[in-house]
């Protein structure tokens, strides 16, 4: 049975965070809350974690898992940034995108898009996402809570305990983060390609 912790939105209890980052150190599963929808977590280099999560959204291998990153700086260890894109995204963060960049060799293998070598990136304006981000010390390894064949995330804690009671470890809520996923922007082809429109603005990248 998947453990479940509420906290405050604003200034998750440290104890409470402590324990979910350390339960991910352990090689949980856990459902946390963004500044656009829940999303699966994992630690970084769990092989376990990742097939749960495509099991769980029935997902291939040509989806882009993404880093939830605290700051720019550890983005900065993960992707090849140019000084243009740099500016962009910096301008961006943190907020509700994500951006597909090449991949550094300090992502697994795993995680890489099978042809491009990309990976998705994005650090959360969510104070309970960068309190836990801050605890771990790394990123997360995250997917969209969207279960296949549903339009729309959930958005009640209670009810993802529910439905995904025995194959997630645990549930962080803090109340409710919205439908809209994130904005996604490719900046992998060397031109800028708005991939999916969703709660970040676009305007800036237009």
């Amino acid at each position: 049975m998947a453990k479940y912790f509420d906290v405050h939105p604003e200034n998750p209890q440290r104890r409470t965070i402590g324990n979910v980052a350390d339960s991910i150190r352990s090689g949980a599963l856990v459902v946390y809350p963004t500044d656009s929808c829940f999303a699966l977590g994992c630690q970084l280099g769990s092989r376990d974690g990742i097939g749960r999560i495509r099991s769980i959204r029935n997902l291939d291998d040509r989806h882009h898992f993404t880093l939830v990153c605290q700051n720019f700086s550890q983005l900065g260890q993960f992707v090849h940034i140019d000084n243009d894109v740099f500016r962009t995204i910096k301008a961006a963060t943190p907020g509700s995108y994500t951006f597909i960049l090449p991949a550094t060799k300090e992502v697994p293998r795993q995680l890489l898009h099978p042809k491009k070598k990309t990976v998705g990136v994005r650090i959360p304006d969510h104070a309970v996402a960068q309190a836990l981000l801050a605890e771990l010390g790394e990123p997360l390894l995250s997917s969209t809570l969207l279960l296949p064949g549903e339009e729309e995330p959930m958005t009640q804690g209670w009810e993802i305990k529910e439905r995904l009671d025995h194959v997630v470890d645990a549930v962080l809520d803090s109340g409710d983060c919205g439908t809209e996923p994130t904005t996604v922007i490719d900046f992998s082809g060397g031109e800028l390609d708005i991939v999916r429109r969703g709660a970040g603005d676009t305007t800036r990248f237009e």
